[in-house]
């Protein structure tokens, strides 16, 4: 198989369909359909399932992916290396985010890597930590944000400490000025978050026995604070997410400290393309001396 073989079955994968694939690579939808062919022909087994919903990898495309992904990303990182010997920072880099640290930090991530390297893109992948640990994995994406207790084993760099905060309708009054008690959270009902989108709230919940959610399976951190704002319960968060929540609600400390330390984590930690070593070394030095601070 060649490298354009590799290339149309990701457009294929990626835009679910041999017509939209042909017009990503400026093909005709014909030789999309003689590539594929030939692959699965060569393979011995198919990849996709042809559907009028949609084109959809199999079992055993599944399975591929990964490593047609790696080959892809390779020849990437050898383009960059080669444009780095002629003197030139070029390339595509893939970030992986979860919702909070996206909001509230990459606008300005964005534009000032963009003003510092104007030849190197950055494709942005917003996910559940789940999502951004498996595209890393899986070599969607070359760097990651996570939570310190969802990196598992990738490699990875401590940026910023987050303390986990609880909130609270307008009118809800706790029974110490200024903070509440973790016996007073065990009286409430909770609005919590479907498993995989936020471990550290889940751990803290765990950890101290406090209530689940009853019925609620949020994904996204502003449909939890608009239920807590009409009364459906209170949550817990990490406090980046109310950075720049818009709804009118309260925030009280836990009366006991609690934090999450978020991470940028590395689909390989061993050797960096040039183009994502820069984004590496970009966001370490925007976020140094973040892990010091008080939370």
């Amino acid at each position: 198989m060649t490298l354009l073989s590799y290339q149309v079955f990701m457009a294929v994968v990626e835009q679910e369909s041999f017509q939209k694939a042909a017009q990503v690579l400026q093909l005709t939808p014909s030789a999309i359909s003689h590539a594929v062919a030939g692959m699965e022909s060569e393979l011995g087994f198919p990849l996709f399932i042809r559907s009028k919903q949609g084109v959809y990898l199999t079992n055993y495309g599944k399975e591929l992916f990964p490593y047609i992904k790696n080959v892809l990303n390779s020849d990437e990182y050898l383009h960059q290396a080669v444009a780095q010997f002629n003197g030139l920072q070029k390339g595509v880099v893939r970030v992986g985010v979860f919702n909070s640290a996206c909001v509230e930090w990459m606008p300005s991530l964005l534009k000032g890597f963009e003003q510092e390297y104007p030849n190197v893109q950055l494709d942005i992948y917003q996910g559940t930590y789940d999502d951004v640990y498996h595209w890393l994995k899986d070599g969607v994406v070359d760097v990651g944000f996570l939570s310190a207790s969802s990196v598992g084993e990738l490699a990875n760099d401590p940026i910023y400490k987050d303390r986990i905060v609880c909130v609270v309708p307008k009118d809800f009054k706790t029974e110490h000025p200024g903070y509440i008690t973790i016996e007073e959270l065990k009286k409430q009902h909770f609005v919590t978050q479907r498993e995989g989108c936020d471990a550290d709230v889940n751990n803290v919940m765990t950890k101290y026995g406090l209530p689940g959610g009853g019925g609620s399976y949020i994904v996204d951190d502003m449909s939890a604070i608009s239920l807590v704002m009409g009364g459906y319960g209170v949550c817990l968060v990490p406090e980046l997410v109310m950075r720049k929540m818009p709804f009118p609600v309260d925030i009280y400390p836990l009366e006991v400290k609690e934090e999450r330390t978020i991470v940028l984590a590395y689909a390989r930690g061993d050797v960096f393309a040039p183009a994502v070593s820069r984004v590496r070394e970009y966001i370490l030095e925007q976020f140094e001396g973040e892990l010091n601070h008080e939370v």
